[in-house]
Order: structure tokens, then C-alpha cells, then sequence
């Protein structure tokens, strides 16, 4: 995943607030609100004539009612669903779902319904796609994307979609033009999502935020501005939530945050986020943990890591001290550790805090989980990341 990035973005940025370049996506609408699928879906579609295809998960189509109102509420422009998405979306799904939509040439728009695998799934669907056009008559055809998320991983604002090989690996696709043209932030969508994720997700969007922050490429406007916020009402709202799931008002903020996370990413950042996230990718799909309680269990280290190792990082981390309700000291490097302190006491307050131990994975595999996420044997960088893995059990 860290790599997939690199061979599409060649947008330079800069680390000064004086002075860079941000470049958006092609992103077109952006609706959120309670009821927004049922108000604006059809005035989202391309086309008058417009064909699309639904792709989801079993749980969101068999045991709740909204892949069903979606199917109405399209009518003639439903031209089939996929519901077999499952976590970390496998590539046998992928691949089943990706010949039923080559099969229906009139289909040009998909929708995806659901977290993060769903909404990945869709955008290497459209890449796999645009290949086989390319391939057959030479010609770009990416399919028109409108994302309707029930979680907060925000996989809906990025260009890069990452699906499970048949190794259990997790690999990836990206192109500009996958990143969805319209997503609906529909609260009445997020009710149906079962709380533990939806949190959980919130930590993803949490990571997120954090790693932006020290990233080489990220902007500082409006990427780092819009992080800084982003965590701080994620701090604010994910305890909200936890008190009343059922809170529409509070649902939206944070959906509103997740898209503050990422949403600001567009075209400039190269490589992968950040250490949080390529351990995230090491422990998710080869050991079958979801991505949010990855972020859950390494986060609030990674954050500490960071802090303790670079006198640049722990500066960047610092910055988002004030903003998630800290005492601000003036000493970067306390006031970095302090961030990664309050992330780890909010997993606690959460419900969220595990362990490698729980999650069914064995102390023999913190070399192999070592090495996934630093591509290193030995080393200083490596000897430092196995630590920090050791201390997950």
C-alpha cells in the first residue's frame, strides 16, 4: 500500500505555511445530513440515463433495510447489486463482483454502501474497468463513483483502493480518477452500524489526522489545518456518540471529521500515511483484525514513537495538543508524548482497548509483523518497531 501512491502522484508540496501547492480531486458534491441519500441521490447520477450498480456487504443487505430503499429509490437506474463484500475486501469477492458489472455494458455509474471494503472494492472495480477498456480499444473509461459511507473510516477520499490477494496480503490500485465523485454523509445510515465500529472507525479517522500531521508531503493548507480540527472534534464527539449512539446531530460531526482527516489529502501526499498505518496493513488482513482496532492498538504508541525519535515530529505533533483539550507545556517533545497519552486514554474511555494477545495473535509472529511493516530484517528503525509491537500483547 505504501508504494501504490508513488507511481501516480508527482504533485510537489511544501512543509512551509508560506509557500506550497495543494491540488484537489475531482471530488463534485459533498452532501450530509439526515436523509440526504433520499433527497439527493438521483440529482447525483451523471446522467438522465445513468445505470448504476450497488456494491455492499452482507450485513447492510440482509439484516437492515437500506440497500433496499437505495434499490427503489433508484428504480430504472438500478442495474444490480453485489453484496458479498466482506472485510478487508477479498479478492475472490472482488473479482466475482467485477465480471457481473463488465457484463452490463449501460452500467456507468457504481455506488458503494458501507465501510471501507465496500467502498475500495468499488474503486478497483472501476480500475480493473478502465483496464480492460484500455486494453480492448485504447480508451480511459473509469466508472462515475458516489460513495455513501456508514462508517468513518474515510476510504471515500482517497484515489487508492486496497484489497486482500489470494497470500492473505493486502495489495492495492490507485489513479486520480478513482476517487468518488459524490459522497453522501447520511446519518440515518450511520444508525445502523453497530457501535464497536463505528468508534473504532473513528480511531481510523484519528490516525489519520495524527500521521498527516508528520508527513512529509501533507500540506499545511488546508491538509494540516483540517487534520487539527478533524481530531479535535473526533476527541470531542467520539465520547458523545458512545453515550448516545442514536444522536443524528452528533452522528454528522463526526462523519464531518472523518472527511476532515482525509479529505484533504487530494493529490499531493506520496507514499503511504505513516508507521500506524503500515503496521495497521501488516496486522489487518493477515490476521483478519479490522482496521479501526488496528488503529486502536497502535496509534497513541506509534504517536509516542514519533514524539520521542524527531524533534520535527514531536513539533507537528505538538500543534494538536490544544485542539484535543491539553495544557500546552511549550516542550514539544512532552507535549507530543502527552497526544499520544490522551489518544490511548481515549481508546480506554472508548470500550476499544485490546491487545494483540486477545485478538488471537501469537508472540511468534512480532517478527514477521515487524518485518510487513518496516520491509527491514535488522536495524535500528526495525529494533524500535519490534518494541513497540512486543507491547501490544
Amino acid at each position: 500500500m505504501a508504494q501504490m501512491f508513488d507511481s501516480v502522484v508527482s504533485i510537489d508540496s511544501s512543509q512551509s505555511p508560506l509557500g506550497g501547492l495543494w491540488k484537489p480531486t475531482h471530488l463534485q458534491r459533498l452532501h450530509y445530513g439526515g436523509g440526504s441519500v433520499d433527497k439527493h441521490l438521483l440529482e447525483c447520477l451523471p446522467s438522465e440515463n445513468s445505470k448504476a450498480f450497488i456494491i455492499t456487504g452482507s450485513s447492510l443487505a440482509n439484516k437492515t433495510s437500506l440497500i433496499k430503499q437505495v434499490e427503489q429509490l433508484l428504480g430504472k437506474h438500478h442495474a444490480g447489486t453485489f453484496d458479498k463484500i466482506g472485510q478487508h475486501a477479498p479478492v475472490k469477492q472482488l473479482d466475482e463482483a467485477t465480471e457481473l458489472v463488465l457484463k452490463d455494458a449501460s452500467v456507468d455509474t457504481i455506488i458503494s454502501i458501507g465501510g471501507g471494503s465496500p467502498i475500495d472494492s468499488a474503486k478497483a472495480i472501476s480500475y480493473r474497468l478502465n483496464e480492460r477498456k484500455k486494453e480492448s480499444d485504447g480508451n480511459s473509461q473509469f466508472l462515475y463513483h458516489i460513495s455513501i459511507p456508514t462508517t468513518l473510516s474515510a476510504a471515500e477520499c482517497t484515489l487508492g483502493a486496497g484489497y486482500t490477494g489470494s497470500d492473505g496480503k493486502k495489495t492495492g490500485v490507485a489513479a486520480p480518477q478513482l476517487a468518488p465523485s459524490v459522497i453522501l454523509y447520511d446519518s440515518r445510515f450511520a444508525l445502523e452500524t453497530p457501535e464497536w465500529l463505528f468508534m473504532s472507525t473513528g480511531m481510523r479517522a484519528m490516525d489519520h489526522a495524527m500521521e498527516l500531521m508528520y508527513h512529509p508531503t501533507s500540506t499545511e493548507m488546508p491538509c494540516k489545518w483540517m487534520a487539527l480540527f478533524a481530531a479535535g472534534a473526533l476527541f470531542q464527539n467520539l465520547p458523545k456518540y458512545k453515550e448516545n449512539p442514536k444522536d443524528e446531530g452528533v452522528i454528522t460531526k463526526l462523519q464531518l471529521a472523518a472527511f476532515a482527516s482525509l479529505g484533504f489529502l487530494a493529490l499531493n501526499v506520496k507514499g503511504g500515511l505513516g508507521l500506524s498505518h503500515t503496521l495497521g496493513y501488516a496486522l489487518g488482513s493477515p490476521y483478519q483484525i479490522p482496521h479501526g482496532i488496528t488503529s486502536c492498538l497502535t496509534l497513541g504508541h506509534v504517536v509516542q514513537l514519533k514524539a520521542s525519535s524527531s524533534d520535527a515530529d514531536a513539533a507537528q505533533i505538538a500543534r494538536m495538543a490544544p485542539f484535543i483539550g491539553l495544557q500546552v507545556s511549550g516542550d514539544d517533545k512532552k507535549d507530543g508524548m502527552a497526544v499520544g497519552d490522551a489518544v490511548l486514554a481515549l481508546v480506554g474511555r472508548l470500550g476499544l482497548k485490546t491487545t494483540l494477545t486477545e485478538k488471537g495473535v501469537g508472540r511468534d509472529q512480532v517478527h514477521t509483523i515487524t518485518n510487513l511493516a518496516t520491509r527491514q530484517e535488522r536495524g535500528p528503525v526495525y529494533d524500535k518497531v519490534r518494541e513497540l509491537v512486543e507491547g501490544l500483547y
